[in-house]
């Protein structure tokens, strides 16, 4: 982790501005084309989830901006961010967090999770670690081809995670899309990372052969 200055003064200013602002987080949603990523999921008979979790985290621990967060005064970086996000349960019919440790070799990340979801459906947790901040807050909402979203959070102390849903996907003009949510705290992610986001996953979701490597 390391902490990242804005030599920039512009740059400087632009921080200083959102991050003053009661509410300083933006939410952009859009379709992807999945076309390609389902069929490839439902060829080789694998779980959506974990698949679509790591192409998510994949694309947000690519793009530096998605690794940073507000503490205090300061801006750190960190190495790696960790994708924690909602999967059901069998004991109850709320949801419990998932977190799985990330890395870039998609079979370490995919076994992780496959483990970690196992677990959680008897044994469900709802609480992260106090004090730690280099997540990425993901939910799935698959009954809902959804075209607005909002999440609740807390606004102070400032909460810079990132927060990355997905809805119900459908089929339009033959394709298969899905809507896909990011909100992030507009003084570290602004608008031009935010876009870079939706093309890297765009790009990874059209490679997913080669991303997956099978």
């Amino acid at each position: 982790m390391k902490v990242i200055t804005f030599n920039n003064p512009h740059r400087q200013k632009h921080f200083d501005f959102f991050r003053k602002m009661d509410q300083p987080h933006f939410n952009l949603v859009a379709n992807v084309d999945i076309t390609r990523f389902l069929a490839f999921v439902k060829r080789q008979k694998l779980p959506f989830t974990p698949y679509i979790v790591y192409l998510l985290s994949k694309a947000a621990n690519d793009i530096p901006a998605f690794r940073w967060r507000i503490r205090g005064e300061q801006v750190v970086e960190h190495p790696t961010v960790q994708p924690s996000f909602t999967v059901p349960t069998e004991v109850s019919e709320v949801f419990s967090f998932c977190t799985v440790d990330y890395d870039p070799a998609a079979p370490v990340f995919i076994e992780r999770a496959l483990a970690r979801i196992e677990r959680m459906k008897t044994a469900p947790d709802f609480e992260d670690e106090p004090g730690r901040d280099d997540y990425l807050f993901m939910s799935a909402i698959p009954w809902v081809s959804f075209t607005g979203l909002s999440h609740a959070m807390h606004y102070s102390p400032a909460d810079s995670v990132p927060r990355i849903s997905w809805g119900k996907y459908f089929t339009q003009e033959k394709k298969v899309m899905m809507p896909l949510a990011v909100q992030a705290h507009h003084a570290t992610v602004d608008g031009r990372d935010m876009g870079r986001y939706f093309q890297k996953v765009e790009e990874l979701l059209l490679n997913v052969e080669q991303l997956f490597g099978l």
